[in-house]
């Protein structure tokens, strides 16, 4: 999965047990820009480290997991829990999947349709433009 936002609270790595580490950050998501979500997820183990060259403020893209696990307390009640593991982080601008295609680009992925109509088809074409 995957979310923009901009990175809003970085905390720090956190050391829970020998073998475990796990880093958490927030971000503010606005598909609704009147209504802002406020999201955090986490990164572990190895991953804690890639928040490092990011800072406050940044526009982000996330790519995570979306995590559940069912627990049964010493009281027999289930409780659920859900965790949002992210493993990757890149910048907005910088994102390889999501950047528009330049003017050139687009001129000649078309280059080889320029002629879909014949030259009869097109004079008679009454648009302005």
């Amino acid at each position: 999965m995957e979310i923009k936002g901009k990175l809003l609270e970085i905390f720090d790595e956190v050391q829970i047990s020998d073998r475990f580490r796990k880093r958490e950050f927030v971000i503010e998501y606005a598909e609704n820009p009147q209504y802002p979500e406020y999201v955090k997820f986490e990164c572990v183990q190895d991953k804690c480290s890639i928040l490092d060259e990011f800072s406050i403020g940044q526009e982000v893209n996330i790519s995570f997991n979306l995590k559940g696990r069912k627990w049964t307390d010493p009281k027999g009640e289930v409780k659920y829990f859900n965790t949002i593991q992210a493993w990757r982080i890149e910048k907005a601008d910088s994102s390889p999947g999501h950047t528009p295609p330049t003017a050139q680009s687009q001129a000649s992925s078309g280059s080889e349709n320029t002629n879909l109509f014949s030259a009869e088809e097109d004079q008679e074409d009454d648009l302005p433009f």
